[in-house]
C-alpha cells in the first residue's frame, strides 16, 4: 500500500470533511499494538485497538481500548446492556465486518454496530486507530470519530 492509496476509512472521513492524519508503516515490523505505538512514536494510551464481540443475545458490539489494556468482558457487557459478551471468533471477523484481524477499524464496517470507547479517550487531544488495513493507522479526534459513528464512552478495561 502506498501513501497515495486511500482506505475506506479515509474516504469516509474525507466525505464528512473531517481532519485526520494517516500513518503508514511496514506491517511486518509491527504485530502488536505496543509495536504499532512504538513505530508511530506515540504514547500507547493514545493508540486504540478495535475489538469485536458477540453478546448473549447474539448482538455484536465494538469496543476501542488502549493497545496495552485488556478488555474486561463483564464491564463491556454492562456497557452494552448484555448479560455477557465474548470475543468474536477471528474467522468470523472478515465476513461480519469486512476487515481482517489487525486491520479492523471502527469506521466503515459492513454494518454499524453499537460502539464503545474507553473513557480515557475523552481526555486525549488525538487518538489513533486502524485505518482499515494492516500497516495503516489514522490519527484524529474523538469528536471527529463521533461525527462518523455513534460512540459511547465507558470504563472497559481490567
Amino acid at each position: 500500500m502506498t501513501k497515495d492509496e486511500k482506505t475506506n476509512v479515509m474516504r469516509l472521513l474525507d466525505a464528512r470533511k473531517l481532519s485526520y492524519t494517516p500513518h503508514f508503516f511496514d506491517s511486518e515490523e509491527a504485530v502488536s499494538g505496543a509495536e504499532v505505538a512504538a513505530i508511530l512514536r506515540q504514547d500507547p494510551a493514545q493508540v486504540f485497538k478495535t475489538l469485536v464481540t458477540v453478546g448473549k443475545s447474539g448482538g455484536h458490539y465494538v469496543f476501542l481500548i488502549p493497545v496495552l489494556e485488556e478488555l474486561d468482558l463483564k464491564k463491556a457487557a454492562k456497557a452494552a446492556g448484555e448479560k455477557s459478551v465474548s470475543m468474536l471468533p477471528q474467522k468470523e471477523l472478515l465476513p461480519l465486518t469486512g476487515y481482517i484481524h489487525g486491520g479492523c477499524s471502527p469506521i466503515g464496517m459492513k454494518k454499524t454496530f453499537p460502539t464503545y470507547i474507553h473513557e480515557t479517550a475523552a481526555t486525549l487531544p488525538h487518538l489513533f486507530f486502524s485505518g482499515g488495513r494492516l500497516g495503516c493507522q489514522v490519527e484524529t479526534t474523538l469528536e471527529n470519530l463521533c461525527r462518523i459513528i455513534r460512540v459511547k464512552t465507558a470504563f472497559l478495561t481490567v
